[in-house]
């Protein structure tokens, strides 16, 4: 995802530490990514995966994604169409599995600050984002390694590695 300034997304508000089985409930993994993501935070909103719109962003407090290392987690919110999270801090795996997936986190130690449905507009100042507020509060957040939004912007890790690849020449048998 390139970061559209004049771009507005609502903010979805959830608490401090939101588990993977809060994201994508165990009870549902045997299925795949659309009824998981049907179920995604039905434990703190139930009206989330029904009600969120692609574009929207999801505000949460710390230790987001704590818990398994299930991708699924990071998965059912890219697959609702969620434009990024902000958070004053993520688990490690489920930071990894997030870009993985293509989906922007942005730790920023100001999150608890912004309001359910307030509109933000996410942009870049250098080489960090920020967050631009219906009141005009700026809240800038960590910088975001640029081979991190190389795989956001490429929708995730495997489609960066199948653009690398088509840029490199077929290879040879050997035999020639």
């Amino acid at each position: 995802m390139n970061l559209e300034p004049m771009k507005t997304h609502k903010v979805w508000r959830v608490g401090a530490n939101v588990d993977t089985d809060a994201l994508a409930p165990g009870a549902y993994m045997k299925h795949g990514i659309d009824v998981i993501a049907a179920h995604c935070l039905e434990v703190h909103r139930t009206d989330f995966a029904k009600e969120v719109k692609s574009g929207d962003v999801l505000v949460a407090g710390p230790n987001f994604g704590i818990g398994s290392s299930r991708e699924q987690a990071a998965g059912a919110l890219k697959h609702l169409g969620v434009a990024a999270v902000i958070a004053p801090s993520y688990s490690g795996l489920f930071f990894r599995n997030a870009f993985n997936l293509g989906l922007l986190l942005l730790t920023c130690p100001e999150a608890n600050t912004l309001q359910e449905n307030e509109q933000v507009q996410l942009t870049y100042e250098g080489t960090k984002p920020q967050v631009l507020t219906s009141t005009g509060r700026v809240l800038t957040c960590a910088a975001v390694p640029s081979f991190l939004m190389d795989m956001v912007n490429a929708g995730g890790l495997v489609n960066v590695l199948k653009q690398r690849m088509a840029l490199k020449s077929p290879l040879t048998t050997g035999t020639e």
